[in-house]
Order: structure tokens, then sequence, then C-alpha cells
């Protein structure tokens, strides 16, 4: 384990170093665009409470959270989205504590919640939480939690986040082939994926996307778009991905579905950390014999795979220091699809779609008001146009490219 920290740091700062000597820094007033929640429970002789259950959670969007406190009392809530939760904290031979904190910031929030003890008498109080997770920003979004993203029908294979942008957000229009028109714009959208910033489309034909199963929470921004995300008219989606920190046992999933023009769809995840050091993994698979939208009612020549695995490391030696190292791979390879005649002829144009990213980032809390984030970031999309072309047909229009598309660049904010 201690191996793995070491080669993990050494990786990340070999990184920090060429993106620094190499690229510009573009500093905005914008931290990481999540928070952490620390603190301790104690009872009325302010001594620590162990095992004691914390709860955060927010009615709305769906997140909810629990840890148990350690020997010492302490609890730590990691990569937490901003916005407005309830807390609650409950003990063995105490009475349960309710209370709202707004996270708004990358700084960490201590809390010291006190206990009282317990009485005989029981007493059921009946209340309404609605007010305490209202959110009061300036800016018109949605915020799309895990816990909804499971429940939505996403089954476009190689555009799922697309899908859940599209069906979760207000004023957003579905297109052809994982496109998606914000209002009053044409596809004019950006994505804030743990504070690496991404302003090219994000449709299967020229690009990947991360899977929806690697997203926690999204804040899609309609309206009023904060200026930290430049002169935007249009939309802006913040992403925050799943951390394994403090997943103290293995936590995951597996799935596999199988539907029409023969679409299967098999997706795997696990996470697993300590407070110090977690990670999170998760593998996607799909096929279909209806990639993308055909220019006929009927499929031709419209088979197609979408593969990917994404990758977070985190890793926190104290509370000062936060080091995270984000790796995404990601191929499409898909068939163009045919006209009537375009068939008769046999015609096979075909394409396929490479991406990586490497995006590591570093946090560092000065004190109780003052941050500083580092983001370096790498990525790579290729788009090849391959043809296998009959040499007998009277018509053999085909055609072979291969494009790249590299984007560098290094985000720090100091706030």
């Amino acid at each position: 384990m201690a191996q793995k920290s070491i080669l993990t740091i050494a990786f990340a700062f070999l990184i920090l170093v060429s993106f620094f000597s190499s690229a510009s820094v573009i500093s905005r007033a914008q931290g990481l665009s999540s928070g952490t929640i620390t603190g301790v429970v104690v009872d009325p002789n302010n001594a620590v409470v162990p095992n004691a259950t914390v709860t955060i959670e927010n009615a709305v969007t769906g997140y909810k959270r629990s840890v148990n406190t350690g020997t010492d009392g302490a609890f730590r809530f990691e990569n937490v989205p901003f916005n407005n939760y309830v807390y609650s904290v409950s003990a063995s031979g105490f009475s349960a504590v309710r209370g709202s904190i707004n996270i708004r910031t990358s700084v960490p929030i201590t809390l010291s919640i006190p206990l009282a003890v317990s009485t005989a008498t029981e007493t059921v109080t009946v209340t309404t939480n609605a007010a305490e997770v209202l959110e009061n920003v300036s800016t018109a979004h949605t915020d799309v939690d895990q816990s909804l993203i499971t429940r939505l029908p996403i089954r476009s294979p190689g555009s799922g986040l697309s899908d859940a942008i599209t069906l979760a957000a207000p004023g957003v229009v579905a297109d052809s082939n994982g496109f998606f028109h914000p209002q009053g714009d044409h596809a004019q959208t950006s994505y804030s994926i743990d504070n690496q910033s991404i302003s090219d489309q994000q449709s299967k034909m020229f690009s990947t996307q991360l899977p929806p199963d690697a997203v926690q929470s999204l804040e899609v921004i309609t309206g009023a778009t904060p200026a930290e995300y430049g002169d935007k008219t249009s939309l802006v989606v913040n992403v925050i991905t799943k951390s394994g920190l403090n997943q103290k046992k293995p936590t995951g999933s597996f799935s596999t579905t199988y539907g029409t023009f023969g679409t299967i769809s098999q997706d795997a995840s696990v996470g697993y950390g300590s407070a110090k050091l977690g990670d999170f993994i998760t593998f996607n698979f799909e096929r279909s014999g209806r990639f993308l939208d055909t220019p006929e009612f009927t499929a031709l020549h419209d088979r197609g795979t979408s593969g990917n695995i994404f990758d977070r490391l985190d890793y926190s030696p104290n509370s000062k220091d936060t080091f995270h190292l984000n790796l995404f791979l990601a191929r499409n390879s898909f068939q163009t699809p045919n006209q009537f005649d375009q068939q008769t002829i046999g015609q096979d144009q075909r394409q396929m779609v490479h991406s990586l990213n490497i995006a590591p980032g570093y946090v560092h809390i000065f004190s109780a008001t003052t941050v500083l984030t580092i983001n370096p970031y790498y990525r790579l999309d290729n788009v090849k146009y391959l043809a296998s072309p009959n040499p007998f047909s009277d018509q053999t229009i085909t055609f072979g490219e291969s494009r790249r598309l590299n984007n560098a660049g290094v985000k720090a904010d100091l706030s």
C-alpha cells in the first residue's frame, strides 16, 4: 500500500512539473466543485462518542451518506457536492441531533456536535426539512444525483451521459447520435469534470464521454452562468465523479442487459479505500446493431461497439493536502449507416474514435479561509475514417482519414 502511494505521488508530481513547464496557467476564482465535512461528536462532559452514526442527506437530490465515528469520536465526509444538507447524529444512550449545513467551498467545514443523554420518556416529532435543503444561489440549475441517474431510462449506446442530461435538465432537447441542444444554442456545452474544463462536443461520433455510473453528482447550469466559466451563454455541466475514499468495505455493482437490435450492455464498478487512500474504477462495454440513428426506418449497416474504463485515485496524507488522479480510456468503433442504394452496392464506411484523458489534481488548505487547487490535464481524441470498398462495385466511393484533437492545460485557483 505504501509503495503504491509513493508511486502515485511521484507520478502526479512529474505530471505537475511537466505541465507547469510547458502549459499556460489559467486563473479563475473557483476551487474544486466538491467539499469536505469533518467533525467530532461529544457527550455533555465534552468526552468523545465513538461509534455514533452521522448522516448527511439532501431530500431534493436524493444524496445520502452515512459514517460511524471512530474511537476518537471523529468523522469525515469527502467529495461532497456543493449543496445544502441536513445532518443527523444518533448514538446508543443519547438523544438524536439534527442540523443543517451549506457546502459552497472546498475548504473543509469542521463541526463539533454535542449529544444529550436520552431520558426514559420518548416523543415523536414530525418535521419537514424541505426549507433546509432549498438553495439560495443566483444560477438556474438542476442537481442530478446518482440516485436519480440509476432510475433514468438510459439506453443509447455510447452516450449515456447525454441521455441523463437530456432527461433530467429542463430546456435541453435531444438530437441525433448523442447530441443535445440547450435552449438558444447549438451544442455549445461546457463540462467541468472534477475541475477539468472540457468545451469540445461529447457526441459519440467525434468523441467519447464518461459513463453514467462514474458520476456521483451533476449540476446542470441552465441560466445565469457564473463568471468562472467564461462568457458562456449556454449549458454548463459540473460533474463530480465517485471516489473510493472511506469505502472501508469494497462496494460495487455489476449489471448486464440485452435489448432489441442485438444490444448488449455490461457495466462493472468497485470502490475501496481508507481515510487516506481510495480508488474507484468502472468498466463499461456496449454493442448494438443500431449504434447510430439511421437515415432509413430499417437499420442498415449500423453495428457498433463502445468500451471505456475510468479510474479515480485519491490520496490524502493529512488534513491539509489532497491528491487525486483521473484516468479515462475509451473507444467507439462503428459502421456508418447506409441508405438502401448504398446497401445494394455494398458500401462499407466505418469510423473509430479513441480517447485518452489524464487529469491529476492537488488541493492544499492554508487556513479556514484560503485554499489552493492545481489541476493540469491532457485529453486526446483521435477519429479515424476507415473503408473496405468492394472492388467489383460500380460506385466504390469511400474515403479514409485520421484526425487528432489534443487539449492540454493547467487550471490553478487561489480562493
